[in-house]
């Protein structure tokens, strides 16, 4: 089954779009609000897409069932990895991608977001992914199978513009991980803008005008 997901839009007529993935144990609805907190420009024509991750067991909640893009298994999150689950999600976002461009928006204006496991997720699907996109936008994330970058980002756009964003108290997703990402994506030359925040595992209101103004800047690009 395809995911399931919520459609927002700013314009009947949209030219870009933002698939945009909430954080472990949550749903689409999650970062609906988002549409309107961003106060984005009138001329912005964008549509919104917030899918709804499958049901499944999280070891690290003790095998608890609950929305998850895929397993986590320890509170560290890079020691083990479930990395079918992390290329299972790979394929059915690049389905919601192929969506867009089949219902007439280029690649190169869609972005891909995400919160935490989200933001996890669209790093390796848009550093992965056959399409080339207008962003990558990673709220309080990190960089999973990182180890394997080389490998399967060999293909990737070093100019793809690539926004990560992270709390200085965040007790969840450690900063360090944050900061492990961006020192990684800049050994393989990727064109990577860091921001932190003083704010815990969440996105605050002094980010929130950080990502529109990155958002208008990349879609204007393209």
């Amino acid at each position: 089954m395809p995911l399931a997901f919520i459609q927002s839009e700013t314009h009947i007529e949209p030219n870009c779009a933002i698939i945009w993935l909430h954080g472990l144990g949550a749903n689409g609805h999650d970062f609906e609000p988002i549409v309107e907190q961003l106060d984005l420009p009138n001329t912005f024509r964008a549509r919104f897409i917030f899918p709804h991750a499958p049901t499944q067991a999280v070891t690290l909640n003790n095998g608890m069932k609950m929305p998850a893009w895929y397993d986590i298994y320890a509170l560290d999150m890079l020691s083990q990895e479930d990395s079918d689950g992390i290329q299972k999600m790979f394929k059915e976002v690049e389905q919601l991608i192929k969506q867009q461009v089949d219902n007439g928006i280029p690649a190169n204006r869609i972005v891909l977001a995400g919160f935490s496991q989200g933001a996890a997720l669209i790093l390796f699907t848009g550093l992965h992914s056959s399409y080339h996109l207008a962003g990558l936008l990673s709220l309080s994330g990190y960089l999973p199978i990182s180890d394997e970058l080389e490998t399967y980002a060999v293909n990737a756009d070093r100019s793809l513009p690539i926004f990560l964003t992270h709390g200085l108290y965040d007790d969840v997703v450690p900063l360090t991980l944050a900061q492990q990402a961006v020192e990684r994506l800049q050994q393989q030359n990727f064109n990577v803008k860091f921001q932190h925040y003083p704010c815990s595992h969440t996105v605050c209101a002094e980010e929130i005008v950080d990502i529109r103004n990155w958002l208008v800047t990349v879609l204007q690009m393209n």
